[in-house]
């Protein structure tokens, strides 16, 4: 008897201590006000059941920065697939510093925050909600609760990249990829207005959209037993699709948009101890647009898997890139890739024509600006010509697509170092020579000039029409895509979104929301401008079709009456001006992160100047037009306004003034002082002297690599010549700062102070140089 009340009592002081530990584990996982995460102590908050856990993680594709993020944290996951799920921010990040923390503050947000650059990067601006406390629930989802344990935020209405079972994905709202590369950045899952969830490369290019009937007012949502479903307004399932162990019992489940552009849903396998995956919406993984990168084609293997071949090869004795040629001096031939077809990724826009295989071929050969053509003839003989050296494609047997690509003569030098992994014949130019016929001149021109009345007659007619559409299509809120999938606004619209004009973020420079695109932020800039509306209309669609991911973006426009306004994509964290001036602002300018600016808009500099159809002068280059996004990645604006005022004397018109700009530009990054023009010399001075640790801005933290240092200076200094025919191109510039091209050591003079007595001596030789040539 008294052996039996030995182990009643044990089993009851056994129950008792699990009571304990469940209740003590309930009253952890509700989180007061003023509890903070640190980097350095590694804590972590938890959910009740042990399957999530909130914390820091190293992000890989950033190295010595950290994110915050929700991950699973079950004993059943070892640790490298403890895969994280929600990250706050989204691309948000701290350095690997003692004070940087993620903290509930006593006012009720949730504050990341970096203590290597000392300032927020991330909140959910809370503070008027009335926060009580905070809580990770099991089921993976992060709330803020208040004093009624009522939800006032949670994690489950801001999701990144992932969706765990139990949570919507409503209108409006979807899922972006990690961005680890400048492809993966650009991939998203949207939840349409008509209740379809699409994959979209950038924003304009649709590559999967989901099955089932078109409705208003759907929602998207993952089950647990690994079902997608979309739900109507009374929570109904209207279309689903299931994985393929949807009637397995399985613990853990997740959607994810992953970073090769492709949507999958992953089970946990307690077998194996790893993710599966148990859908995914694009079958054939080289459908999925720019799948290879910026200038790979996919291909099967052996084994039925996607792999990425490049085509051509640079070889270099510090890496291999895959690369197009640039544009040859001399003749151009060919490389043929069967069964294989090619399209423009910067932009994509490819020009499409019906056209014979040889018309094709000569089409791209006598545009210098041509790379490549796809060639189909199926039901009709097609022809798409790619302008951009940005290309990817897709290769497989079944494709009766043929394309070609341009390239440069081994014996041209520009081409020198390109190899071909496939044989390619020559085409020789037309060299033949024709003596004019007068009187077929004349007949020809006549018959062209006829030709051209009626033309222009069908357009006027053709414009009269369109112009009576759109005035009727104004009268609605939103206009929707016109110019090149640019958005009409009226001025009303401008007003509204604006809110009257009400935050000024620059010179004539608004910020505004566009409330039927995810009510998305936007830079609304007023033109002082006279130009008609026709001319207005045209300079627009040439900036329109300007795309490139170190160029804001043109949203939309507004030509109503004597209003002009361009509306232009927000750059979220401002101009890199501010981040120079301001004392606490400026330590997130590393020296890796002046360089990586100076490198990113030398390339968009560079696109504008020879990957355009016509060549684009930015003109106005300076600090303020270098803005930085979200990701902290630069962004130039303010380009291509020359284009409205036709000879573009205001923002000038010339390649050398943009060089020479961006070497101010680039001065100003090394050194930190806005007053270029008394910097310059004595900089140049400097380093000459061997002494060019003295130009670099004091307060830059963790050093400064002197190979990089070297070469920014020498290429500044390059671009600042006082004799405009000296300055480098911005291809050079860009291949310098990539490191792809060597530099000499620039001379004196360059264009900064420059003595009188001088400048009248260069300006003389410039004026008996031009007597001469005249």
């Amino acid at each position: 008897m008294l052996q039996q009340d030995t182990v009643f009592c044990g089993s009851l002081f056994m129950l008792c201590v699990s009571i304990g530990l469940l209740l003590f584990q309930v009253v952890v996982s509700e989180i007061p006000l003023g509890s903070k995460l640190s980097l350095v102590e590694n804590d972590l908050w938890l959910s009740s059941n042990g399957d999530f856990a909130l914390g820091f993680f190293n992000r890989s594709d950033q190295p010595n920065q950290f994110g915050i993020g929700i991950r699973f944290n079950s004993r059943s996951i070892p640790v490298d697939k403890q895969t994280v799920v929600w990250v706050a921010g989204a691309d948000a990040a701290v350095g690997n510093s003692s004070r940087s923390f993620f903290q509930l503050t006593q006012n009720g947000e949730l504050l990341l925050f970096d203590g290597s650059g000392g300032v927020p990067v991330w909140t959910t601006k809370t503070s008027q909600l009335s926060v009580a406390s905070a809580v990770l629930r099991d089921d993976g989802n992060f709330v803020l609760l208040n004093d009624k344990k009522e939800i006032v935020w949670q994690s489950f209405d801001t999701p990144t990249d992932t969706l765990l079972p139990g949570q919507k994905l409503s209108v409006s709202e979807g899922l972006r990829a990690t961005s680890r590369n400048p492809v993966s950045s650009y991939y998203t899952l949207y939840m349409s207005d008509l209740g379809q969830l699409e994959l979209r490369w950038e924003s304009s290019i649709n590559y999967w959209k989901s099955g089932g009937p078109s409705h208003l007012n759907l929602s998207a949502v993952l089950t647990s037993n690994g079902t997608l479903q979309f739900l109507d307004q009374n929570l109904e399932p209207v279309w689903s699709v299931s994985g393929a162990d949807h009637h397995e019992s399985v613990k853990f489940r997740f959607l994810r948009l992953d970073l090769d552009g492709n949507l999958r849903l992953y089970s946990w396998v307690e077998v194996s101890r790893s993710w599966r995956s148990v859908w995914q919406a694009v079958e054939n993984q080289c459908n999925v647009f720019a799948t290879c990168g910026e200038r790979g084609i996919c291909v099967f293997n052996s084994s039925g898997s996607p792999d990425c071949k490049c085509p051509f090869k640079y070889n270099s004795a510090s890496n291999l890139k895959c690369l197009l040629p640039n544009q040859c001096k001399s003749s151009s031939t060919w490389v043929e890739l069967e069964h294989t077809l090619l399209y423009g990724m910067y932009p994509a826009n490819d020009s499409i024509s019906q056209s014979s295989l040889q018309r094709c071929k000569d089409m791209c050969l006598h545009d210098s600006l041509c790379m490549a053509v796809t060639f189909t003839n199926n039901r009709a003989a097609e022809c798409r010509m790619i302008t951009t050296q940005y290309v990817s494609g897709y290769s497989d047997p079944s494709i009766s697509s043929a394309s070609f690509v341009k390239k440069c003569p081994y014996s041209d030098p520009l081409a020198a170092d390109f190899t071909f992994p496939m044989n390619s014949a020559p085409i020789s130019p037309l060299r033949q020579s024709y003596r004019p016929c007068i009187p077929c001149l004349i007949g020809a021109a006549s018959g062209a000039f006829v030709v051209f009345i009626v033309v222009h007659i069908w357009i006027g007619f053709w414009l009269h029409r369109k112009r009576k559409f759109l005035r009727r299509k104004a009268a609605v809120a939103f206009k929707g895509p016109d110019l090149k999938g640019l958005i009409m606004l009226s001025f009303c619209e401008i007003k509204e979104f604006s809110e009257n004009f009400k935050y000024p973020i620059g010179p004539k420079m608004f910020k505004g929301m566009l409330p039927h695109i995810d009510n998305q932020p936007v830079a609304i800039k007023e033109l002082d401008t006279t130009t008609e509306q026709r001319k207005f209309r045209g300079a627009v669609s040439k900036i329109g079709n300007i795309h490139h991911k170190n160029l804001t973006k043109l949203e939309g426009y507004c030509c109503e009456f004597s209003h002009r306004y361009l509306v232009y994509e927000f750059a979220q964290n401002g101009s890199i001006d501010r981040y120079i001036e301001d004392s606490k602002l400026f330590k997130r300018l590393t020296w890796k992160k002046r360089v990586d600016i100076c490198t990113s808009v030398a390339r968009a500099l560079c696109y504008l100047h020879t990957e355009c159809r016509e060549f684009v002068s930015h003109g106005n280059l300076k600090c303020e037009n270098v803005l930085l996004d979200e990701n902290f990645e630069a962004k130039v604006t303010d380009f291509g306004l020359g284009i409205f005022h036709g000879d573009a004397s205001i923002y000038g018109t010339s390649a050398g003034k943009d060089v020479e700009d961006f070497g101010k530009m680039v001065l100003i990054l090394v050194n930190g002082s806005r007053e270029v023009e008394d910097v310059c010399e004595w900089a140049y001075n400097e380093w000459m002297e061997g002494r060019p640790e003295t130009i670099i801005d004091k307060r830059i933290v963790g050093g400064v690599d002197p190979a990089k240092l070297e070469r920014v200076l020498r290429i500044a200094f390059w671009c600042l010549q006082n004799d405009e025919r000296m300055r480098p191109s911005m291809g050079e510039v860009l291949n310098v700062l990539e490191g792809t091209l060597t530099v000499d050591p620039p001379p004196f003079p360059f264009a900064c102070r420059r003595p009188v007595e001088e400048e009248d001596s260069y300006e003389s030789s410039l004026e008996s140089y031009s007597a001469t040539e005249h």
